[in-house]
């Protein structure tokens, strides 16, 4: 059962049913710098994620965070879909950055001190599948990175409770617009309480 918190939260998150024209998602996301390299990862609820993203590694060579799904088995899910649970994607950030200016090995650094990846299917009062925290490699070099950087967070910081899951990237979709830079557009908007840097000493 849902906590009083949990049905709170999920209220104040708005389940507008734009038109077909308006939602435009895409498996194939903005166009990519010559020498830029794409970062997946989910973390919970997507506003707060990307927000956190833009905010650390804006002007330090980010190039866009866009938030979207990932992980399920239906094409073009809507974001009331992907909430009930049932398409199977998570809701999830596509970082694109400069990787000569930012290192992989940083922006997980930054994951696991960002969330709480501890908590399978959920974050903070946020539960169901589409909340679960994973790492979608789009390499092997990437997997390498991520498999290495998880163990050492999960022994270091998080002692032995990881649930991350890390997984290939496939089919990436773009959330609706008016998902896109919510908390910006909306600075009083929903964020997840989990969501917050952890000062926890360096790896």
């Amino acid at each position: 059962m849902s906590s009083p918190t949990s049905i709170l939260s999920r209220l104040l998150r708005p389940f507008t049913q734009p038109t077909t024209a308006a939602k435009m998602s895409t498996s194939t996301p903005a166009s990519i710098p010559e020498g830029a390299e794409k970062a997946t990862v989910a973390a919970g609820c997507f506003w707060g994620v990307e927000h956190m993203y833009r905010k650390h590694f804006g002007g330090k060579g980010l190039y866009d965070a866009r938030v979207g799904y990932i992980g399920g088995d239906t094409s073009n899910p809507s974001y009331r879909a992907v909430c009930s649970g049932q398409t199977g994607h998570a809701e999830a950030t596509q970082i694109i950055y400069d990787p000569t200016k930012i290192t992989y090995t940083q922006l997980l650094e930054f994951f696991y001190r960002m969330h709480d990846p501890t908590t399978s299917n959920q974050q903070g009062p946020d539960r169901g599948t589409q909340y679960r925290s994973g790492i979608f490699y789009h390499s092997p070099e990437q997997e390498s990175v991520a498999r290495e950087v998880t163990k050492k967070a999960n022994e270091q910081w998080w002692h032995g409770k990881i649930v991350t899951e890390i997984l290939p990237a496939k089919t990436w979709w773009d959330a609706e617009e008016y998902h896109q830079l919510y908390l910006d557009k909306n600075p009083a908007g929903y964020e997840c309480p989990s969501h917050y840097l952890r000062k926890f000493p360096d790896l």
